[in-house]
């Protein structure tokens, strides 16, 4: 299969070195714009976490004019490992469901980093975040992990190093050099990282985004090449791998117009239940009962859905990241509270909370599981102790391209209310979305992410 996946790379190096910003159509433009916000907001909610605060104090920053978003300006590596975790600490970052992860968060930590350091102009800028999202999704559909891998830091670093190579000006076989030797960097993390609590999930994208800029350098200095390596490294070793996928309707289908946002802090997964949830909330109750209303009610809540969040099915949990991926926390905190928010994910198993998450069952439907990828399903029911129930359906979260998908204003609402009012980041971030592609710098315009850089100027 090596010979296979050499040639569909090659053909990646091709379209990646041969991309132009001008002939990207525009519905691709604009959805690139609003997944750059994403990406760039979800950074700055997480950048103020506890641990982020605390990682960025421990890391030595060496100067440099790549920004760590909300923080200082250094060099492209340092602001890739730091920005790389951030965007991904609350779940709260896109996502692909046909790639079967997050493809913005492998690739636009490394991407922006270098792009600030070669100081390129605003259209390359784009044209590498968009080759390297399109990169990332195809490994995506490609790679079948093994049971028990989780997809971060694995089959997106290829898109990383595509979209760094795509900065660096790399010619077709050098691209695709880039592209194979990202694809042998990949991290073999256990999901059970995630349930656990253990913030390595988290660093895995400090690590793929840093492995991208590495691998489009080492392909750059001429030291890599093209062996197909993805067939022994996300095959063999971390699952099965398809190479049509690569190039299947390459130039002709983008997978970032089939992606999805976020408006709860947890697991994709758990995102179908709790707008469920949220809904049944408000049919039993009314508009805003109090949490102890609905828990004097003892509510059983029984959940159907497909394999992949039916595993989530922990009912106890030891911090916030092992909180946001398990689906009785998650449902207890959308019944209760009628919004899944960081203020209520890193709440521990106390109180009504623990109880209600205890009578929750989560089962697996293999009818929703046949569903998958084009439908993330649930089935939902909620009976309470004076008799009422109530039941619903839904065959993909809110947020998804193709169920009720959110527009850029739509996403600004939500993070809005997640930075607490304090909105010099969010309008920060909007500014660099909306001059993009007319930048004539991007070291100009993404320093403004810093607040060094802004400290200084005021």
């Amino acid at each position: 299969m090596a010979c296979s996946v050499t040639g569909a790379v090659s053909a990646l190096g091709r379209w990646v070195s041969g991309l132009r910003w001008e002939t990207v159509p525009g519905p691709v433009a604009g959805r690139l714009h609003t997944v750059l916000f994403d990406i760039l907001a979800a950074n700055a909610v997480g950048a103020r976490t506890e641990g982020q605060r605390a990682l960025r104090a421990a890391w030595p920053a060496p100067p440099g004019n790549s920004p760590v978003i909300g923080g200082t300006l250094t060099d492209p590596v340092t602001a890739a490992w730091l920005n790389g975790p951030a965007t991904v600490c609350l779940e709260l970052d896109e996502g692909n469901k046909y790639a079967k992860g997050h493809p913005a968060a492998h690739v636009f930590p490394a991407v922006l980093a270098l792009a600030a350091d070669l100081d390129v102009g605003g259209t390359q800028l784009a044209a590498a975040l968009l080759a390297g999202y399109e990169v990332a999704a195809r490994f995506g559909r490609a790679t079948s992990l093994r049971r028990g891998a989780h997809p971060h830091g694995n089959w997106g670093v290829a898109g990383a190093a595509a979209g760094c190579a795509r900065l660096l000006g790399l010619d077709a076989e050098r691209a695709a050099a880039a592209i194979d030797t990202g694809s042998g960097l990949a991290v073999a993390g256990h999901f059970d990282s995630a349930l656990d609590g253990n913030p390595v999930r988290d660093a895995w994208l400090g690590a793929a985004n840093a492995a991208g800029i590495a691998a489009a350098r080492l392909a750059a200095a001429g030291t890599a090449r093209n062996t197909g390596t993805a067939a022994r490294s996300l095959g063999d070793l971390l699952g099965t791998f398809a190479p049509g996928e690569l190039t299947r309707e390459l130039g002709v289908r983008f997978d970032i117009l089939g992606n999805y946002f976020k408006r709860h802090s947890s697991c994709s997964y758990t995102h179908p239940v709790a707008d469920l949830l949220i809904d049944a909330r408000a049919a039993l109750f009314g508009e805003r009962p109090s949490a102890d209303e609905i828990a004097r009610q003892k509510p059983e809540i029984e959940v159907r859905t497909h394999a992949l969040a039916a595993a989530l099915d922990r009912t106890t949990w030891h911090n916030q990241l092992s909180a946001m991926f398990s689906v009785p926390f998650v449902s207890a905190v959308a019944l209760l509270h009628g919004e899944v928010t960081p203020h209520y994910t890193a709440l521990m198993p106390q109180g009504a909370l623990a109880e209600v998450a205890t009578r929750v069952r989560v089962t697996e439907d293999p009818a929703l599981t046949r569903l998958l990828p084009e439908q993330r399903a649930a089935r939902v029911t909620v009976r309470l102790a004076d008799g009422r129930s109530h039941t619903a359906e839904a065959g993909n979260p809110v947020g998804d391209t193709d169920f009720q998908p959110f527009d850029r204003d739509q996403l600004a609402a939500i993070f809005a209310r997640l930075l607490d009012g304090e909105q010099s980041d969010l309008r920060a971030i909007g500014a660099v979305v909306d001059g993009l592609t007319a930048a004539p710098s991007a070291r100009a315009l993404l320093g403004t992410l810093s607040s060094a850089r802004r400290t200084k100027e005021h």
